[in-house]
């Protein structure tokens, strides 16, 4: 069930003073090229204001959790397609895997700020999120992402924030962040 406009204004407030005051990832809203609604750098989060306030939420607990990835990591990681463009099912699997971890560290930030309510909203968002990536590679079309929700998706498992140093890395301009 979609949380109402009030909840997700004070979850997003919620979150931005998370992230701004104990993780140290600054967070912007500017414009991000069309159709994108957010992108990162590894030290900031970047959102798109005039989009709808659920999808602000959910990009910014997403994009959060891919910055935990790449602070990890020590680098940014983006799925290879072979040389002639097509990605392989084990490179298609390994997007899965890292989607859904990002989604489930973000999912550890709204509970880290107690904000355990929205597990299933989230999940949703998750899984349309993935689905809509996972057309994308393997076609090269990007639809509209409401075409990929389901409700009542499988409940992602919250991932604790381990300790991280956030890094600048490159902006994801040209990515296919939703």
């Amino acid at each position: 069930m979609k949380p109402s406009q009030e909840r997700l204004e004070t979850v997003l407030a919620l979150m931005k003073s998370q992230l701004e005051s104990r993780h140290g990832i600054a967070v912007r809203f500017v414009d991000v090229p069309a159709p994108y609604t957010g992108d990162l750098d590894g030290a900031e989060i970047h959102l798109q204001p005039d989009h709808e306030l659920g999808m602000i939420v959910f990009t910014l607990s997403h994009l959060f959790g891919h910055t935990v990835q790449w602070s990890l990591a020590g680098r940014a990681w983006q799925p290879d397609a072979g040389d002639d463009g097509i990605y392989q099912e084990e490179e298609l699997a390994a997007v899965e895997r890292f989607e859904r971890e990002a989604s489930c560290y973000g999912l550890g930030l709204l509970h880290e700020i107690g904000v355990t309510d929205l597990d299933g909203w989230i999940s949703d968002f998750a899984a349309c999120d993935y689905h809509y990536l996972d057309h994308f590679y393997r076609t090269g079309e990007k639809r509209p992402p409401e075409e990929f929700w389901k409700d009542d998706q499988p409940l992602l498992t919250p991932l604790p924030i381990p300790d991280f140093r956030p890094r600048h890395f490159k902006l994801r301009w040209d990515g296919v962040v939703l």
